[in-house]
């Protein structure tokens, strides 16, 4: 009786590629290092705390690098190799990049957010929850079956509401926190709930099953079958802050510390954006018809709705700068849509999907460069208003420059080319999928942008009213700044290395 149970152990038995999965777990492991550590560290080395997780983050993006030489899979079923719980292909590893270096970016951030916060957050807790939501946001893309997405995806965001929430006695903080995360703990068992209808047709969790299986659902069980695909979609139409779920946006923004706002916006909507793709194009592309004019219909209302929420903030209301850069991160989201839903309708769903994937890296690095920047003037100036940046020129003439290259980048206008490439990627990957009525909205929303763009870069170059602030910069937020101005210009020299780097490898 023993011999046959040997095979069938040893069949259950899997091999881990550590290599595969290094990224997340070096982020994941540094996180519990710095919680450790607080409970030892006495209170004038809590610096040190600061500087580990910014070191974790960086190896963990220096652990891509190995993964670019081939497609790895790990936790594979047993009999079937092909079919895995995790992948580390081209999507994977460019997904991760933009987390990572996000995260890294915005723990340069922390690390003076932190210094001048006197003590209202605490450090250990704040690194923790950081890198904790760091490692679910780098699994996420990798993750190829529901379940894992699905915890990737709370792992990335649990923290994330705690962030938010972590400042104490801020009553403006607690209520953000609190809105933030009510509105996604519904979203998510909306979603959840879409899931088990599709695992109640098909029988599976894993997205390349789901594909094949879903397409010979039985009659009775289509109608499950569509609603599970619309309820799925709810859960990640919240995370990519798609309206009308975008409605904890600027709230959520202006109480969270800045460079978790910072972390929000770029960060959170990656986690989404991917989670969208892989949902839509890997598991459901049977189910075209139904995501493809539903995520047609939220691009052309959160593009609309993100810009003209911009255009009303007004320059002299309190953290109208956030606030604005909240509204134009609702905007920028209605644009990132745009080739997932042309995916439904093109013939190259992998093209439509690169051109998500690209803007993504633009949005990126500009966004957090912008988030960088205001958390350099919100140091002077607490309100944060679009008018405490009038004469920034006078004060900081690299800081300023740089802020009116971030924007002009969003607005899509010379000199930040990489903005206008991404944009006219975008925008053909709408014409090509036969979706002009969505391009003209498209060119419209630019148009409309660039009023408030271009207003917030005019206001840097004026005369500032009295004598200007000299602003003090930290090590850490100059190489923030640094690190997303060469980014921003080197992409900006050579914008086709992004479509090199962004050719998914999704099919």
């Amino acid at each position: 009786m023993s011999s046959p149970a040997q095979p069938l152990a040893a069949s259950l038995v899997q091999s881990v590629d550590w290599l595969a999965i290094a990224p997340p777990t070096i982020a994941a492991v540094a996180g519990l290092v710095v919680l450790v550590a607080d409970l030892f560290l006495p209170e004038h080395r809590k610096a040190l705390l600061g500087w580990t997780s910014v070191a974790g983050l960086a190896a963990a993006t220096a652990m891509l690098l190995p993964l670019l030489d081939g497609d790895r899979s790990t936790f594979c079923l047993t009999g079937d190799a092909a079919v895995c719980s995790y992948t580390a292909d081209r999507f994977t590893l460019v997904i991760q990049f933009l987390v990572l270096g996000g995260a890294l970016l915005s723990a340069l951030l922390s690390v003076t957010a932190l210094r001048d916060a006197r003590k209202e957050l605490p450090e250990g807790e704040y690194w923790f929850l950081l890198l904790s939501s760091a490692a679910g946001a780098a699994l996420l893309p990798a993750s190829r079956d529901l379940a894992t997405l699905i915890v990737a995806l709370e792992v990335a965001s649990l923290p994330a509401f705690a962030l938010v929430g972590l400042r104490y006695g801020d009553r403006k903080s607690s209520e953000a926190a609190l809105k933030f995360f009510l509105s996604s703990v519904t979203a998510t068992a909306v979603s959840l709930m879409g899931i088990s209808f599709v695992y109640a047709t098909t029988g599976t969790l894993y997205l390349t099953q789901v594909a094949d299986r879903i397409q010979d659902v039985d009659g009775q069980f289509h109608t499950l079958a569509q609603t599970g695909v619309v309820l799925t979609l709810v859960g990640f139409a919240f995370k990519t802050a798609a309206v009308p779920f975008h409605f904890w946006v600027p709230d959520t923004y202006v109480g969270a510390p800045l460079p978790i706002a910072a972390y929000l916006s770029v960060i959170g909507k990656a986690v989404g954006f991917s989670g969208l793709i892989l949902v839509t194009v890997v598991a459901l592309p049977s189910y075209a018809d139904v995501w493809g004019p539903a995520l047609a219909a939220l691009a052309a209302l959160t593009m609309t709705v993100g810009n003209v929420g911009a255009l009303r903030q007004q320059a002299t209301r309190a953290y109208s700068a956030v606030r604005l850069l909240a509204w134009s991160s609702v905007g920028q989201a209605g644009y990132l849509l745009v080739p997932i839903a042309a995916a439904a309708y093109s013939g190259d769903a992998e093209k439509s999907i690169g051109s998500t994937v690209a803007y993504a890296l633009m949005y990126g690095a500009v966004n957090l460069g912008a988030f960088a920047v205001a958390a350099l003037v919100g140091r002077t100036k607490s309100l944060n208003r679009v008018a405490d940046y009038r004469g920034l020129y006078a004060s900081s003439p690299l800081s300023a420059l740089l802020l009116a290259f971030f924007l002009l980048c969003l607005a899509g206008l010379p000199p930040g080319i990489i903005g206008l490439f991404a944009k006219v990627t975008v925008f053909s990957a709408a014409v090509d999928a036969g979706l002009g009525w969505l391009a003209v909205i498209m060119a419209v929303n630019v148009v409309i942008a660039l009023f408030y763009y271009l207003q917030w870069t005019a206001l840097l170059f004026r005369a500032p009213e009295g004598e200007p602030d000299k602003h003090r910069v930290p090590g850490p937020v100059t190489a923030a700044i640094a690190l997303t101005g060469v980014l921003g210009i080197a992409l900006s020299g050579a914008p086709q290395l992004v479509l090199r780097f962004t050719d998914t490898g999704l099919f």
